[in-house]
């Protein structure tokens, strides 16, 4: 299933280039994964997925966002004095993907006349003045959940996203929201298609 998810994956563009007409954020792709079978609403312990980076703030922000929207769909985060009926695996992943100008607010331009008997000269140029540089960073959460008892993995997926600086709903916190809602949306989803939520 991971293979299959990979490859689905990375014949996904990451939307940097919609990015550059505002400084909207890109939506979120979500691919899931699952086997079909119904899901029991149980409770579930949150941990990072091997290979992840390890209890960081960031990472953090992640996990509760994953837990806030399973929560949402009946799930319990289990205590440590009771073992979980899944394990929610979770990883992500934040790396810059370059910069781009905004338009410039002021535009000038700059005519020429025409002269002489007969015939004439024209030209005219307009250049911008003004226009911020924003830095586009690329988001992904990658979520599995595993079946405590056998740990099968049951269901599976991963959502991207394009952020711009300064843009609303920009920082870590907010990307990791929007992600997670994006994954878990219409849950578990349907099989192996991907989906854009704004």
């Amino acid at each position: 299933m991971n293979k299959i998810i990979s490859t689905a994956i990375a014949g996904t563009a990451l939307l940097a280039g919609g990015c550059t007409a505002s400084t909207r954020n890109a939506p979120v792709e979500a691919t899931r994964y699952h086997l079909g079978q119904p899901m029991e609403r149980t409770t579930i312990a949150i941990e990072p997925m091997t290979g992840a980076a390890q209890l960081s703030p960031e990472y953090q922000l992640y996990a509760d966002a994953v837990g806030a929207e399973l929560g949402r769909l009946g799930y319990v985060q289990s205590s440590s004095e009771m073992a979980s009926g899944y394990i929610v695996a979770v990883s992500f992943v934040r790396a810059p993907r370059g910069e781009f100008r905004e338009r410039p607010p002021v535009s000038i331009g700059l005519g020429g006349g025409s002269f002489g008997s007969g015939g004439g000269v024209g030209g005219g140029v307009s250049f911008g003045l003004g226009g911020k540089r924003r830095d586009v960073t690329a988001s992904e959460l990658w979520v599995q959940l595993r079946r405590r008892s056998d740990n099968t993995t049951v269901w599976e997926g991963r959502a991207m996203t394009d952020s711009i600086s300064g843009a609303r709903g920009s920082d870590p916190r907010d990307t990791a929201a929007r992600l997670a809602r994006g994954l878990f949306k219409d849950f578990p989803g349907e099989s192996g298609i991907t989906t854009t939520t704004r």
